[in-house]
């Protein structure tokens, strides 16, 4: 009965979606959010990992999820419950996974018609107006059912039932089914696609039938079609595509869009990471089992990456038959519920009834509810189980509802129901306002934005707090050395600082100075779970969700000046070259001198901050603490500037690779509405503090690596998408543009050379290093012992290094506060080593630095892996709670979650503020760049915003489309009173006001003798009139029809917002043009 109930709901209620589709089709849904993308390859402030599933394998694979009850939490309105007062209190359950970055599949676009599978299935066509309309391909609808109220029918099956157990695992041993990560197509839902580990193209699951209740973050069970069902691949017809295989993470152009690179670029730039790649799937996955079983599947691998390198082609198909792991996405689904239908379906009801008067609820009464992200299927609720407040305002025929943004958990999804059912968990308020956008945001991505509990809060110290006195006996004492920090000016969490004193024959002493944060978060401790629960600290434009409590990440920890804090020291002794010649590492108690932002450094590195400007900036300048002068604090910013020049230039000699672009910066006044925009770049005080940390980072390493070769908690960036970067170097050859990609050096020395080939045209590059970064996979925490035979894996492509971690940034990150304690654990087995040896009379004094075989430049591992070495190494271990080899890569599984969780707020968080400018001005104008043309539509590069946008025009009124397939040449004629020819029904037709402004030449003279004649009241128009704001504010031109556009041509924009009460939030663009015949 409940199947034949939800698929009715699905069916009928799309027939009464008629207002709110030629609404959608108004502002072109077609237009997808495009994906965030990082520009640098440089992870010194901020990495995205890679998102790793936490979530534990099923005992049985072919369950439902249990039905959950509606919890009520008061205070909150009517028993919902609030994000942050969902629970969070322990570490969720750990399980390693791969997961793709959603970015990149939001990159894909429509796929060819697929062939049919006589015997079995017929795959799905693909096109948007099918993910429109809801239906499936061979699932078929019961038309006749009324909407919203079904008792009676008899049910049927949509799916086939899933794999039991045993059979799932027999089949996975054999290698006749593989396991992967489902990711679903966020242009067409009817594709989804499935990366099997060792196999360099994704397997396409065509259809919802195959899809097989699969939802995007699964993990499932895959059966590989027969070779003559593949597909041809996308753009492998096409002119102007590289000659490899094209893969569905770079955003390919569909089979009819051939021209250009068209690839999605960020709505809301990140700082300086890699962000668009994929981590490697572990080894350890439930395909493996015993040695002929393992030799199973790798020979199945083989046999298929043989099929694919035989037909390049084709694009390998096939079905899921099994979910061996539930997406965590699933408990956390947003949308609106779509409440006008039901209500008109129940007045239908009131007045076909003779008593009209009590109509109560059915057990069978379903809203349907559509998630703001595409990727995942329409859902219904039923009434019965919907909170008293939501049932009482449907009563009252209350049609706000359907602007309110609800979370849903998917509840169940049998074979005999077409659309999962789900259960209503939180109501976060009108879809138009910020702050419910950005609770759904944080409740989206399981973000803890609670207080600290009681119990994490009384771990810390009580205040007034200063450094305990026995702790001076165990640490070195740097009070009297000059060391500062340099971090933004709104920083308040203060995790690093610097020194240097320049010693005898042309050596520097360069000291870096990181918060001791794992001195007040010990193993075991409550405030210890919590930090690891959250994992990280949450940064958005307007507000951050700390990973400890203020009172440790912003006074007692943070290195503020002025105050005894305790560290954890590294100095390195370097020559002029930037050879480091001795160090030493350990605990400390410092004393910062003065806090330094990054303008204050800049100017000092430029000579405007200077001992004859001090007195000029008065209280503009920074407070000077101790007995220092500002010449101390000159001198060191001036030297560390030179030497940090020079690790630069070596960093790069060494083949590092960084992807530098601007980003986009949203403006707020004083009351925290935006504003306006800006570019920012990162300038030399910036790279100053980075090389310092990441040289910082790479000794951490170093040195944990070498006492704990199976327990050292270490980062790795895996080498690019080869596949994508051919792509990327097939589109830049095309336009003249040589890219030599055999090695990240060369990588870096190719983008030097296009930089200056492009210097006049430094909006191009930029687009360019945006995409650089398409093919680049994302770097992830992991333990030593996980990858102990695969040591060539462990290293750092951006960076060029063997070995790295995190070390520098305790206060916000939680694998940095590990390394912390398995640093402590490497010096004091050390220290207990030398003890020993020094009992013993074994050397001499001179020798001693040579015998710090984890800390010193010298590694010596026969002694490092003696007997008295591994004894002293156990007990510092036992001592520090260094968790064993499977306890870390848990954490580095679930570090890397949360890491890219964070992330994905961010990025969500600053598209939400664009949204919001753009909606206070209502219209901008822009210059854009094609990067992608075809007969259907356009791909445009907005530097403005730094965003990606499509423009659709085909099938629209009035406007004649003719796509010169020889010249790659798109010619768009303004037609007056005729259609262009098209495809579909007549009711396909869009307005030409989806695709284009048009104006009138004479309107807009009018306006810009307007504008031309005013000061104060043009600016005060400018948000009202189109013609008023594009030349009040940058004055960009209309073009005019006929256009002829090619792949880099620049066009005329304007953007708004789209979204809020009535969708998901959107940037729409459309063609900024003037004609006489509008």
């Amino acid at each position: 009965m409940k199947g034949a109930v939800v698929q009715a709901v699905v069916d009928r209620v799309e027939d009464g979606d008629k207002e709110k589709k030629k609404k959608q089709r108004r502002r072109r849904s077609k237009q997808n959010s495009s994906a965030s993308a990082s520009n640098s390859a440089n992870e010194i402030r901020s990495e995205v990992s890679e998102c790793l599933g936490n979530g534990r394998t099923s005992d049985h694979v072919t369950t439902s999820l249990k039905q959950h009850q509606f919890v009520l939490h008061p205070p909150y309105e009517h028993g919902m419950i609030k994000a942050s007062n969902f629970p969070f209190s322990s570490l969720p359950t750990i399980h390693i996974n791969e997961q793709e970055n959603p970015e990149d599949v939001q990159s894909l676009e429509n796929q060819h018609s697929l062939p049919c599978d006589p015997g079995r299935r017929v795959f799905a066509n693909s096109c948007p107006e099918s993910v429109a309309c809801g239906e499936s391909p061979g699932i078929f609808i019961l038309k006749d059912i009324p909407p919203h109220h079904i008792e009676g029918y008899a049910r049927r099956k949509y799916f086939a039932p899933h794999w039991s157990m045993e059979a799932t695992n027999d089949a996975l041993e054999k290698g006749e089914a593989f396991k992967a990560l489902f990711r679903v197509n966020a242009h067409n839902r009817h594709e989804a696609y499935c990366k099997v580990d060792g196999v360099p193209t994704d397997v396409l699951i065509g259809g919802l039938a195959e899809q097989n209740r699969a939802v995007e973050g699964d993990i499932v069970v895959v059966k590989v079609d027969p070779l003559p069902l593949w597909p041809r691949m996308k753009g492998s017809a096409g002119t102007c595509t590289s000659s490899a295989p094209v893969d569905d993470f770079n955003l390919q152009l569909e089979n009819n869009v051939i021209a250009g690179y068209n690839c999605k670029g960020p709505i809301g730039q990140s700082s300086y990471d890699h962000v668009a790649g994929r981590h490697p799937l572990p080894s350890d996955s439930i395909q493996a089992g015993s040695s002929p079983e393992k030799n199973e599947v790798r020979l199945s691998v083989e046999r298929l990456c043989a099929m694919i390198n035989s037909l390049p082609s084709k694009r390998p198909t096939g079905r899921v038959v099994a979910i061996v792991e539930r997406s965590p996405r699933r408990d956390a689904i947003v949308g609106f519920l779509n409440v006008k239908q039901w209500i008109s379906y129940r007045e239908f009801c009131r007045k076909d009834m003779r008593k009209n008067k009590n109509l109560s609820f059915s057990n069978h009464e379903y809203i349907q509810m559509t998630p703001i992200d595409p990727r995942f299927p329409k859902m219904v609720v039923l009434v019965r189980n919907l909170p008293d407040s939501i049932k009482k305002r449907l009563e009252n025929g209350d049609e706000t509802i359907e602007m309110e943004l609800f979370a849903a958990q998917i509840d169940e999804w049998d074979e005999e129901s077409s659309a999962p059912q789900a259960v209503i968990l939180n109501a976060f308020g009108r879809g138009c306002e910020l702050q419910p956008q950005i609770e759904a945001i944080l409740f989206q991505n399981a973000i803890n934005s609670s207080e600290f509990s009681p119990e994490s809060l009384s771990c810390l110290p009580h205040l007034p707090w200063e450094v305990p006195q026995e702790e001076f006996q165990t640490r070195r004492d740097l009070r009297n050395l000059c060391i500062f920090t340099i971090d933004p000016s709104t920083a308040t969490d203060l995790d690093d600082a610097l020194s240097v004193d320049k010693l005898s024959n042309g050596i520097y002493r360069v000291g870096i100075h990181i918060a001791d944060v794992s001195h007040f978060v010990l193993p075991g401790t409550a405030l210890d779970e919590e930090a690891q629960s959250r994992s990280t600290s949450v940064y958005m434009s307007r507000r951050k969700l700390p990973m400890l409590p203020p009172l440790l990440s912003e006074n007692v920890g943070s290195l503020n000046p002025g105050v005894e804090r305790l560290a954890f020291s590294i100095f390195l002794d370097m020559n002029q070259a930037g050879d480091v010649v001795d160090r030493w590492i350990g605990r400390t108690v410092i004393r910062s001198c003065c806090k330094l932002s990054y303008e204050h450094a800049q100017d000092i590195i430029d000579g405007k901050f200077n001992l004859e400007s001090v007195d000029i900036l008065g209280n503009g300048r920074p407070q000077l603490h101790g007995h220092f002068e500002w010449f101390d604090v000159l001198r060191s910013v001036k030297d560390l500037h030179e030497i940090s020049r020079i690790l630069k230039e070596r960093r790069f000699s060494d083949g590092a690779l960084q992807l530098e672009s601007s980003k986009v910066v949203i403006l707020f006044d004083e009351y925290g509405v935006p504003y306006d925009s800006m570019h920012s770049e990162r300038k030399e005080s910036n790279f100053l503090v980075e090389e310092f940390m990441l040289l910082a980072n790479r000794t951490a390493a170093e040195v944990i690596s070498r006492a704990f070769p199976d327990s050292a908690l270490l980062r790795r960036h895996p080498e690019p998408n080869l596949r994508k970067l051919r792509e990327f170097e097939a589109f830049c050859s095309k336009h003249g543009l040589e890219l030599d990609t055999t090695s990240s050096g060369q990588f870096q020395l190719s983008l030097e050379k296009i930089r200056e080939k492009l210097k006049d045209d430094c909006v191009l590059f930029n687009i360019l290093m945006n995409y650089a970064t398409k093919p680049m996979q994302l770097a992830a925490y992991f333990c030593s012992g996980e990858l102990k035979d695969k040591e060539n894996d462990w290293g750092h492509y951006g960076l060029a290094v063997p070995l790295y971690t995190h070390f520098t940034s305790p206060l916000r990150r939680y694998p940095d506060i590990v390394v912390h304690r398995t640093l402590a654990a490497a010096i004091e087995a050390e220290e207990l080593l030398l003890k020993h040896r020094r009992m013993l009379n074994n050397f001499n004094r001179g020798d001693e630095c040579r015998m710090k075989c984890f800390t010193g430049i010298y590694f010596d591992k026969d002694a490092a892996e003696s007997y008295e070495s591994r004894e002293a190494l156990s007990a510092a271990s036992i001592k520090h709670r260094i968790p064993c080899s499977e306890l870390l890569t848990d954490v580095a599984a679930y570090c890397n979650e949360r890491k890219l969780a964070s992330r994905h707020v961010k990025d969500a968080c600053d598209k939400l503020y664009m949204w919001a400018l753009l909606k206070k001005k209502e219209i901008l104008s822009s210059e854009a760049r094609v990067m992608g043309l075809g007969p259907r539509f356009m791909s445009i590069y907005i530097h403005k915003l730094a965003v990606e946008r499509r423009i659709y025009y085909d099938e629209v009124e009035g406007l004649m489309v003719e796509w010169l397939d020889a010249t790659s040449t798109l010619v768009l004629t303004l037609c007056s009173n005729r259609r262009s020819l098209r495809r579909g029904s007549p009711g396909k037709f869009r307005a030409l006001e989806d695709v284009a402004l048009v104006i009138r030449p004479y309107d807009l003279k009018a306006e810009l003798g307007a504008v031309g004649n005013s000061t104060n009241e043009g600016a005060a128009a400018q948000d009202v009139g189109v013609a008023t704001h594009c030349s009040n504010e940058s004055e960009i031109d209309p073009l005019v029809f006929p256009l002829t556009l090619r792949v880099l041509s620049t066009i005329p924009v304007v953007l708004h917002a789209i979204g809020g009460d009535d969708g998901p939030i959107d940037i729409m663009a459309r063609l900024y043009m003037s004609s006489y015949l509008c």
